[in-house]
């Protein structure tokens, strides 16, 4: 397949958000932000009975997937290239202040070292709308009933998880709709 031109939303499938999630050329996937549980701190039966919840929500709702990420942006790649730079950098004053920026993101980093994101996703094919929402309300009863917490996410939380997810953005919230279209209006705004 000739990938070369393409955009990256088509080269990924996706069509557009919906009302729901989003339309992939697959399907349309719906998410849920699901609050992890700490499970270091519950008994052995305890976390024996958070399986067993788990396996029945799985046995309850087909299809279901789980996605575990960092809940924040990795900075890896900037430590990386800082210390490149620190490393070539004959001016005193200005390593320093590299050498300041690298401890920056090492701070950052370790306060959110632990914080995970898990989200459970659904796909749909072929089905009305009215169809989705209805599955997707049965299985977000059932996903809380079993005691886990759980929140269907909206746009701007799909947008800021797949950010993360893909590595693009601490700020997905901020990305917009259409790539290019603030510089598309401010022409419209000029002529």
């Amino acid at each position: 397949m000739k990938r070369k031109g393409k955009s990256v939303q088509k080269l990924l499938g996706v069509k557009s958000f919906t009302e729901n999630g989003i339309e992939t050329i697959k399907g349309e996937y719906i998410f849920f932000n699901v609050q992890p549980t700490n499970i270091s701190v519950l008994s052995t039966a305890n976390v024996e009975n958070k399986i067993r919840q788990l396996k029945l929500v799985f046995s309850a709702v087909p299809y279901l997937e789980i996605l575990c990420t960092d809940s924040c942006e990795c900075f890896d790649d900037n430590k990386n290239y800082l210390r490149q730079r620190c490393e070539k950098e004959l001016n005193n004053k200005v390593k320093n202040i590299i050498e300041k920026d690298i401890d920056f993101l090492d701070a950052v980093q370790s306060e959110t070292a632990t914080s995970r994101q898990f989200v459970f996703v659904l796909m749909f094919r072929g089905m009305k709308s009215e169809q989705v929402v209805q599955r997707v309300n049965g299985a977000e009863k059932i996903i809380s009933e079993q005691g886990f917490e759980v929140q269907r996410m909206n746009r701007q939380d799909i947008k800021k998880f797949l950010a993360i997810y893909f590595d693009a953005s601490l700020n997905g919230d901020s990305i917009p709709d259409y790539d290019g279209k603030p510089f598309i209006e401010e022409e419209k705004k000029n002529e």
